[in-house]
This record gives C-alpha cells, structure tokens and sequence, in this order.
C-alpha cells in the first residue's frame, strides 16, 4: 500500500504518518530526511546534491527523483510508503508516475487532510512545549493541569517556536494552495484521492485514514 499524504503545515501529516509506520510497518519517505541521509552516505546523487548545496544552489527534480529512486529500491520501502512533500508540481507527478512505472510500482491511495485556515492559525498560534521533555501544550486547548508546571515532568520552562505566528501559518497555506494542492487533479481521474476531515480529533482522523485503506 502506497499512498501520498497532502495537507498544509500543521494539519497533522506527520502525526498520522508516525501512527502508519507504528501500526502498519510503513515507510514515511520525506524528500528532507532522504536527501540529508544520501548527502551522509555519500551516494552519487547524494554527492551531486551536496555540490549543488554547498553551491548555495537548489536541488534540482533531477536530482530529488534520483534520491526518491534510490530510497525506494531498499528492502522496507516494500512494506509501502507514505510520500510527505513529495510530489509538489505537475512535472514531479509526472516523473514520480514513470519512476514507480518502471519499479512495478503504484500510487493506491492519495490522502488529503482539509483544513480551515482560521481554525490552523489558533491550532499552531496557540500550541507551546516543555523544555525539558518535549510534551505539547496549547493555550486553549491545552494547558498544564499546574500552571507553569509540566504535567509530564515536572519542569518550568517553556517554548513555543519563532514560526509559530499568524502570517507565517497564513503565508504557508498560501503556497500550499498555488503549489501542491494543483496536483490534486492529477490523481483525480484515477479515482484514487479522498479527502479527511483534518480538524477533526487525531483519533477521527485516524480512523477515516485506515477507512480509507481498508475499503
């Protein structure tokens, strides 16, 4: 079972792509991880990207399909995959659709987690961390039963990252709107896109996703 999850930053991608690896022996591939990994193990597309970013270039398609290809010939990649970024155009699609075509292998499923912009916004505005341990909080969803106070651990420091504010979150729907989402239609005529409710709980969430890829 393979499957693209799309969905702007915050909707729960990664959450949900944890939980498929966990329950299902899944392969989250995220073009980031691979490309640092290949970069470390020195592989020759690895080697070229590097060249390209030590550079101060942008790793071309060329070279990102190249690294998707190598992931994807290991051994658990067989088990299926979850794609996390990847593909963003038409042209990616397309690139992605030939490389899996000459693997003997396919797209099942594409995964939409919808969102409401104004309700994203007061999800990662309002969300914060424990220093020591790393447990999430929200401020109005959230927040520790002590006041200052890690339920968890006990510790009094708190977090909250730097791009956690409105016009980021706003700034980033809008690319996944004019980016990614376009190649929604790409899939479509396959009959293999279905979209989920993603401000749902993470346990509803869930449950539609394997609805999904049990049917």
């Amino acid at each position: 079972m393979n499957l693209i999850l799309l969905g702007p930053p915050g909707a729960g991608k990664g959450t949900q792509a944890s939980r498929l690896v966990k329950e299902r022996g899944m392969v989250q591939l995220s073009t980031g991880d691979m490309l640092r990994a290949a970069v470390a193990a020195g592989t020759p597309v690895g080697l070229a990207a590097k060249a390209v970013m030590d550079a101060g270039g942008l790793v071309s398609d060329e070279i990102v399909n190249g690294i998707l290809s190598e992931r994807l010939d290991q051994p658990d990649a067989r088990a299926g995959f979850i794609l996390d970024g990847y593909p963003r155009t038409d042209v990616q699609a397309d690139a992605l659709d030939a490389m899996l075509g000459d693997k003997g292998l396919q797209i099942d499923h594409v995964i939409e987690l919808v969102v409401d912009e104004d309700a994203l916004v007061d999800r990662i505005t309002g969300r914060f961390t424990c220093g020591s341990c790393g447990e999430g909080y929200h401020d109005r969803y959230k927040l520790p039963k002590v006041a200052d106070t890690c339920d968890v651990c006990g510790g009094h420091a708190f977090k909250r990252r730097a791009d956690d504010n409105a016009s980021t979150v706003r700034q980033r729907m809008a690319e996944y709107r004019a980016k990614t989402a376009p190649i929604i239609p790409h899939y479509q005529s396959r009959g293999i896109v279905a979209r989920v409710d993603g401000m749902a709980s993470m346990d509803a969430v869930a449950g539609s996703i394997d609805a999904i890829l049990d049917a």
